[in-house]
This record gives structure tokens, sequence and C-alpha cells, in this order.
């Protein structure tokens, strides 16, 4: 692994690790935070991991920050003691709040009980937090599942629906416009300003999707109004 650093902003770097996404890159980006923010201390502004890379906001000269970038990762090995906090997101995957799951399941050829099974059964790491406050980017899913984001976005998507794209997956965690493959919801709060940091999910963590009914939906909160043009 070559580490390269690339010029983001005046005040900004970004460290490349990696060229690909792969769920085994996430032992080194974690590695590499952890010394980042431990090298920069209280001249750190804002350090932000994501599938290959992390941005590194400083309030130091460029030179400066180079010099403790290459410092902090020289003989960088990957972090395999911390793997994040593990959580359970509970999903009603139903064609009304999801109405690219019977779609999925006829582009496979394979029943919509598969399609939640395949969803469900594995375990993502989180890569990254992006696009909206809270939501994130996890990978990767099984290959009969990958599906290219939708040719016309939806100008709004639910708070809590469950998509797929290409092969990530992700939960909405506020309404917003979208283009993902909608499979389900999820009554789970995924942003809370009350929260302390905000989102429940950082990158790191590993997330299991559980399949529960609509009545587990209900006694959970969630919403069950289907989204707009949906029968």
């Amino acid at each position: 692994m070559k580490v390269r650093i690339e010029v983001v902003a005046i005040d900004s770097l970004m460290v490349r690790l990696f060229d690909a996404i792969d769920e085994a890159n996430m032992p080194w980006i974690l590695a590499a935070s952890q010394r980042l923010n431990s090298a920069f201390g209280q001249h750190l502004v804002d350090l932000v991991p994501s599938y290959t890379t992390l941005m590194v906001q400083f309030d130091l000269s460029p030179a400066q920050a180079r010099a403790l970038i290459d410092q902090a990762l020289a003989g960088l090995q990957p972090d395999t003691g911390s793997t994040g906090r593990r959580h359970e997101i509970p999903v009603w995957y139903h064609s009304s709040v999801g109405p690219e799951l019977p779609l999925l399941a006829a582009r496979a050829g394979m029943s919509e009980a598969e399609v939640i099974r395949l969803h469900s059964e594995r375990e993502y790491p989180v890569f990254a937090l992006g696009f909206a406050p809270g939501f994130g980017f996890m990978g990767l899913v099984d290959e009969r599942l990958a599906s290219p984001r939708l040719s016309t976005p939806r100008k709004r998507v639910a708070a809590g629906s469950v998509g797929i794209a290409e092969r990530q997956t992700a939960a909405y965690p506020a309404v917003s416009p979208g283009g993902w493959n909608l499979i389900g919801r999820t009554p789970v709060r995924l942003f809370d300003r009350e929260r302390d940091g905000y989102s429940l999910l950082q990158p790191g963590d590993r997330v299991r999707f559980v399949a529960i009914d609509h009545a587990q939906f209900i006694d959970l909160g969630g919403d069950d109004r289907p989204l707009e043009g949906q029968a």
C-alpha cells in the first residue's frame, strides 16, 4: 500500500490509501484515523474517513501538515482490534414502502423473500457518512442484489427508507431526494440532534438489518405511509 497525499484546499489534504472500495480497507482506514487524530491533536479541525481516503482539515501550514501525516502513517498496520459498534436495524421489507423490492427480485430471478434473506443475512461495515447528516454508506451487498441508481431520482424519499445502489446499501435518515432502489423502511432514528455525536452510525461500525413484520414496525413507531405516487 502506497500512501498518497492530495491537495483539497489551503487547509485540507486528502490521504489516499486505496483506489478501490473493499471491506478489507476498513481496518487500515480506522488505524490511519486513530494515528492522525493523535498526531494532529488540537491542530485537527476535521477528519473525514471514507472508502479509500481520509480528508484532513487543519490549522497548520500545509508543509507542517504533510510532515505530520508522513510521521503518523509511517509503518501503518491495520487496526484489527477496533471494529466500531455493532447495530441491528429492524426493517419492514414491503413494496408499499420499498417499491423496487419486486423489481430487484424479478431482475435477479428470485422471490422477494430471497431478496430479503440475502439483504438481511450479511453484516455490513459503514464505509462513510455523507450525502445527508447520518446517511451511512454500507456494503457490500450480495452481487445478485447489485442495482444501478434510478435513472430519475425521486423528489421525496421517506425517512428510514432502506435502499440499494450498485453494491452499497443505506437507510435515509431524513426526508430527502434520492435515487436508490428502495426495498423497505426502518423505524430507527438514524440522526438525532439530542444524541451524542448526532449520527447513530459512524465509519467502522457494522450493521445487520433484521426483517420485521408490519405490526412490529408500527409498534416501534414506524411510519407506514406509502411513498408519494405509490399505492
